[in-house]
């Protein structure tokens, strides 16, 4: 039993995202919500992209944690960024963080005009999966 991530031949070929994910009946699934550059007390961490980046995804490992996995597991990101933030600088931020051996997981992002928190240039949900024994 594995999770699979699939590029399939038609599609474009990214180093960056899959376009399918497989999960076998039985894997756990974990969902992660919205995370921001926040730190404990809820307050931004900082105006600059690429921190509050580092500190978004930082909070989804710590939730995944929580549930027994790790940024490695994550099948599925979901990135909302301010449409005034630096793009470049907080993917560059992560892009490291975020690399996986295999098939990188499937990428849903967009430019939006806010977020919930005041503050808040970016946004990162996770669906990660893992197969317990």
């Amino acid at each position: 039993m594995e999770i699979t991530l699939m590029q399939p031949e038609g599609l474009v070929a990214s180093p960056a995202f899959s376009h399918v994910a497989v999960v076998p009946p039985g894997a756990t699934t974990i969902y992660v919500g919205g995370q921001n550059g926040v730190d404990t007390t809820g307050a931004v961490v900082s105006t600059d992209a690429a921190e509050q980046s580092l500190h978004a995804v930082e909070n989804a490992r710590i939730a995944l944690e929580s549930a027994g996995a790790g940024l490695a597991d994550v099948i599925s990101w979901t990135v909302l960024i301010r449409q005034d933030a630096d793009l470049r600088a907080a993917y560059g931020a992560v892009a490291s963080r975020l690399a996986r051996d295999g098939a990188p997981p499937l990428v849903t992002a967009a430019l939006v005009a806010g977020l919930g928190v005041p503050g808040a240039l970016i946004e990162v949900s996770a669906v990660a999966a893992v197969i317990r024994d």
